[in-house]
């Protein structure tokens, strides 16, 4: 039923789905789709929380281990990471956007739980390069979430750049520009610490 939901969810949002929909997606009746979950809203919920945490699950594994990766290949891992994620459950981002459209701030849940993670494992690679972010690393996964997830989707719905160059794209963007940034005019990350 969550499957069915929120592939609906994604494609037609939580206005034009239906418990007919789904139930009829999920090889289901309607019946059982209210017994299990009540009504629409409390099964665009419950999606929407399964979306979330199975992302979370995926996505800070990945940023949370290989602690000897420096931090040019761990940037790169983790985008390639978002991509690969969004790839294998396409609609995962859609029915998290369409949650933060309705009010349920998921996507920004998600941003927030990931960042610490993010944080927590950047620091001591931003140290390897002589770089102390301070708050400064709070703004760069900011960065990093809406660069990822502006080309993701981008990737996702239009015609698709070439992955593993949009991966390089941000990694060089992000680590290269922030190690420019520290090194030519390190004011600028100084005013976030």
């Amino acid at each position: 039923m969550l499957r069915a939901a929120r592939a609906l969810f994604a494609e037609q949002g939580v206005q034009g789905a239906t418990i007919e929909h789904v139930a009829r997606r999920a090889g289901l009746t309607r019946q059982s789709v209210y017994e299990q979950f009540g009504d629409k809203a409390a099964l665009f919920r419950e999606a929407v929380a399964d979306v979330e945490e199975q992302a979370y699950r995926t996505i800070a594994a990945r940023a949370s281990g290989d602690a000897d990766l420096d931090l040019r290949s761990w940037a790169h891992r983790n985008y390639a990471t978002m991509f690969d994620f969004v790839a294998a459950h396409p609609d995962a981002l859609p029915v998290l956007q369409e949650a933060e459209r309705t009010g349920i701030p998921a996507l920004t849940r998600l941003r927030s739980r990931l960042a610490e993670v993010y944080t927590a494992a950047s620091r001591e690679r931003w140290a390897a390069h002589g770089v102390e972010p301070g708050r400064a690393d709070t703004a760069l996964v900011t960065l990093y979430f809406a660069m990822t997830e502006a080309l993701v989707d981008l990737h996702r719905t239009g015609d698709p750049a070439d992955r593993d160059a949009l991966i390089d794209l941000l990694t060089e963007f992000t680590v290269g520009g922030v190690l420019r940034l520290y090194n030519q005019a390190p004011d600028v990350l100084a005013r976030l610490r």
